[in-house]
């Protein structure tokens, strides 16, 4: 058993806090309302699976939030900064900046995924779909605009009104295609040891959702396969909702609940973070063996908390209102019993953090 020093406990400074490592290998869900230390929290567990295991991980991160998971911490320990500058962490930006630009590519989404993409029922516009079903154009050879030309200029009266309805909705001028080039998924099948996601750049709102489905469409195609990777979503609540309210949505919210309820046994592991329970799908929730919990207030989250996570006592759970910022309660698989736990350090350098209101010097 592998274990990661994560803090110590609540109360005893001297006593450390530790996960079983391998263990990741269930669902986990994190979650702690607004200014409970939540990311910074996730950030040190992060780090010390980076440091401790081979586990490889995707980060989808809609506030870049860990885009630099790269660069440690001046006050960071020297050895442990070192083992981190050895690793092999590729940062993707969707704007311009340090990093790699994040680009995926058209061609690689499935006919289901292109057809949510362009609001396409497969009943209702049924001659569309079948052209998007049968198109067969190489990645390489794909040029939006070509692509739209050679569509308009058909005899299939499909293929016509596919065209104008690439065209309205502007879906082939995003940022987010490679336009024959890489695509992050090709970075992501090399395994990295950390591979993050910044995906709170991108001008259309669809796009990062887009990405993220790509991603994990790409990872389930693949499963077969069955190389671990634990996929973290920060924010969840925007890629996973019970309620989703487009066809995107709903693509992206099938894919979560397929792998939640299958991909444990392919090594498709998912970390799922957001601020309360019921903005995750039901399905999704209660496959998760593994709780990471700070402080949430609500009444009617923590009951649903308490109802989900058996595992933890309904006492325990309603202990994390009172929680100090850093402070966490883990249960479930990854430790022999529900814990306390005060947060430890982070090493690398965290992104974003809250702004600080300006205050007048009187002085």
């Amino acid at each position: 058993m592998t274990e990661i020093t994560i803090g110590s406990a609540v109360g005893a400074p001297d006593v450390p806090a530790r996960l079983d490592a391998s263990r990741f290998n269930r669902h986990t869900f994190w979650c702690g309302q607004s200014g409970s230390g939540k990311t910074y929290a996730l950030g040190v567990v992060l780090e010390q699976l980076l440091l401790h295991t081979e586990l490889p991980m995707v980060v989808l991160d809609p506030n870049a939030d860990f885009v630099r998971l790269p660069e440690s911490r001046e006050d960071a320990d020297r050895a442990d900064s070192a083992r981190l500058s050895e690793l092999d962490i590729r940062v993707f930006r969707s704007s311009a900046g340090a990093g790699e630009r994040l680009h995926a590519r058209y061609l690689d989404l499935s006919p289901a995924s292109k057809a949510a993409l362009m609001q396409l029922d497969p009943i209702a516009d049924a001659e569309e779909y079948n052209v998007l079903l049968h198109a067969d154009v190489r990645a390489e050879h794909f040029d939006p605009t070509t692509a739209i030309d050679r569509m308009r200029a058909s005899t299939d009266p499909g293929e016509v009104r596919l065209s104008y309805r690439m065209e309205n909705l502007q879906v082939l001028e995003w940022d987010l295609w490679s336009r024959g080039g890489n695509s992050v998924v090709d970075v992501i099948d090399e395994r990295p040891r950390a591979t993050v996601l910044d995906l709170g750049g991108f001008q259309h709102p669809a796009e990062s959702k887009v990405t993220a489905l790509a991603v994990l469409e790409h990872l389930w195609t693949r499963r077969e396969e069955r190389r671990p990777i634990l996929v973290v979503i920060d924010e969840a609540h925007n890629i996973c909702s019970p309620d989703p309210q487009d066809d995107v949505e709903r693509a992206l919210t099938r894919q979560l609940v397929q792998i939640a309820a299958e991909g444990r046994k392919f090594g498709l592991w998912l970390l799922l973070s957001t601020q309360r329970p019921n903005k995750i799908h039901p399905n999704v929730l209660s496959q998760c063996d593994n709780l990471g919990l700070m402080r949430v207030n609500s009444p009617r989250d923590l009951l649903e908390l308490a109802e989900v996570f058996g595992f933890a006592g309904e006492d325990q759970i309603r202990r994390s209102a009172s929680f100090a910022q850093g402070q966490a309660l883990f249960a479930g698989g990854f430790v022999s019993e529900p814990t306390y736990v005060q947060m430890g350090r982070r090493i690398t350098e965290e992104s974003g953090g809250d702004v600080r209101v300006p205050l007048r010097d009187d002085r």
